[in-house]
């Protein structure tokens, strides 16, 4: 009976011991917990382009109606024929006004001047004004030597300066003081700067019908060169508008965020500026 008891206890001590190999090892370290997945990368979104707007000016500013052509604006079409019309215009009165100044000078010499001067010497534009308004120069000096003598004649440009002279200078103009004193010396001074030199006499006599025709050359040529000015100054105003045109259109379509014109209408004594948005 002693030996079965022993046995039953051996039996139950393997079993148990077996038991106990089976339960995981509470001393065993713990797992490491395995690393986290790398977190997709975040999209970034497109940065937007910032508006250009100085484009459609600096276009219309070369030419005008670019800018509105850009825009697929009709009325860019209108800016860009006035600039062609513009510019025939300008070159036609700028050739106009050449040749009319061509054929005054021309003229002054081959029947005023030539007389005095073997070769044709260009000058200022106020000198051929002058010899619209006197038929004569006048002598330079009267005495044939170095010593000046002005000349005396009032019908004469030259003899209307030494008058001119003596009243601004002489006590009396019809008496000359002595040759040595400040007031005659400043009086010839003043002869001599304003005074036509032998260079440049001229003389209409016998000649009144081409004198005429010389003061229609110079009316014409002044004339055309007024006119040229003036369309120089309306081509500069069409880029102007052209270019305010543009600038305003694209900053009004930005802010607005639609599409927006600006129509603008001179007439004479009336402007008229119209903003048209889309919606």
């Amino acid at each position: 009976m002693r030996g079965r008891a022993w046995a039953l206890i051996a039996v139950v001590t393997l079993a148990g011991r077996g038991g106990a190999a089976q339960q995981p090892d509470s001393a065993a370290p713990p797992a490491l917990p395995a690393p986290p997945a790398p977190a997709a990368p975040a999209l970034i979104p497109p940065s937007t382009p910032r508006p250009q707007y100085w484009l459609r000016p600096a276009a219309s500013l070369l030419v005008p109606g670019t800018g509105q052509l850009l825009a697929h604006q009709d009325r860019g079409a209108v800016y860009l024929a006035a600039e062609l019309i513009g510019l025939l215009r300008y070159v036609q009165l700028t050739s106009q006004w050449r040749g009319e100044a061509r054929r005054y000078r021309a003229l002054a010499f081959d029947v005023a001047r030539r007389a005095f001067t073997p070769t044709p010497r260009d000058t200022l534009f106020e000198y051929y004004e002058t010899m619209e308004r006197f038929t004569a120069s006048g002598r330079y000096n009267q005495a044939p030597g170095p010593a000046l003598v002005p000349e005396t004649d009032l019908g004469t440009y030259n003899g209307a300066v030494w008058l001119l002279a003596r009243q601004t200078y002489w006590a009396d103009p019809t008496t000359p003081p002595d040759p040595s004193t400040p007031a005659y010396m400043r009086a010839v001074e003043f002869y001599q700067a304003h005074a036509v030199g032998p260079d440049f006499l001229w003389s209409w006599s016998d000649a009144s019908l081409e004198q005429g025709v010389f003061r229609e050359a110079i009316r014409k040529s002044d004339d055309a060169y007024r006119r040229a000015q003036n369309q120089l100054g309306l081509l500069l105003a069409n880029h102007v508008l052209s270019v305010i045109d543009a600038l305003i259109s694209s900053r009004l379509a930005a802010a607005a965020g639609r599409s927006a014109t600006l129509e603008t209408t001179v007439t004479p004594g009336a402007a008229l500026v119209r903003v048209t948005i889309a919606f």
